[in-house]
């Protein structure tokens, strides 16, 4: 039993590391190039499942990541491949709050099916669940360069969502194409992040609730 759970944890390590490796090369950034200008799309709502985190994420979003990974490979019926596996996060806040009191919740889709969480190790205590994450019409662009560089595009798509007729509804969210690896944070000038935003017309009235 201990030696078929020390393989389990052993194939877990391995698929984490291979991840983040992969992240670090990413993919081929002429897959997304339509999306260097904003677009308006249908996106059907997602099973997800979530590591909830509170604090800088310069400090706190790698180990939600490892987290979410790991808990991720645990669950019965999810796809193995880490091909797409891209992480997303929501962030239900003001961005003028200070970056100790960012809550993060940070995301892969699952399989409508499970709902029930595995067995884990959770050493930092952080809060994990499984929710279905409202979409809907969505606004998103690609974002290439470093985190700290977003501001003038998510600016380029917010413009356009007014332009366009459409209210902000939803979090801000981000979908990490390709990021810092966990062996360094590579070059940050090549990251890929998606930012999508949930949109309503205006003069719609919408439930802007979101779990």
């Amino acid at each position: 039993m201990k030696i078929a759970l020390i393989i389990v944890v052993i194939i877990v390590v391995i698929l984490v590391v291979v991840y983040f490796v992969l992240k670090q090369k990413g993919p081929d950034v002429k897959v997304y190039e339509y999306m260097l200008i904003p677009q308006v799309s249908e996106k059907a709502d997602q099973n997800m499942l979530v590591v909830e985190v509170t604090g800088d994420p310069a400090l706190t979003g790698i180990k939600a990541v490892k987290l979410l990974y790991s808990t991720y490979f645990k669950l019965k019926g999810v796809s193995k491949s880490m091909k797409g596996l891209a992480p997303r996060a929501r962030w239900p806040f003001d961005f003028n709050t200070p970056k100790d009191h960012w809550k993060g919740q940070w995301a892969l889709p699952i399989p409508d099916d499970i709902n029930t969480l595995p067995k884990f190790k959770n050493p930092d205590n952080l809060n994990v669940y499984i929710t279905k994450w409202q979409y809907g019409t969505v606004a998103e662009i690609l974002h290439v360069g470093s985190y700290a560089t977003e501001t003038p595009t998510i600016k380029k798509l917010t413009d356009y969502i007014t332009q366009q007729g459409y209210t902000i509804v939803g979090e801000h969210e981000e979908e990490y194409l390709k990021g810092p690896g966990m062996f360094g944070k590579g070059n940050p000038n090549k990251y890929l992040t998606i930012i999508r935003y949930r949109i309503s017309k205006t003069n719609e009235e919408v439930n802007s609730s979101t779990p």
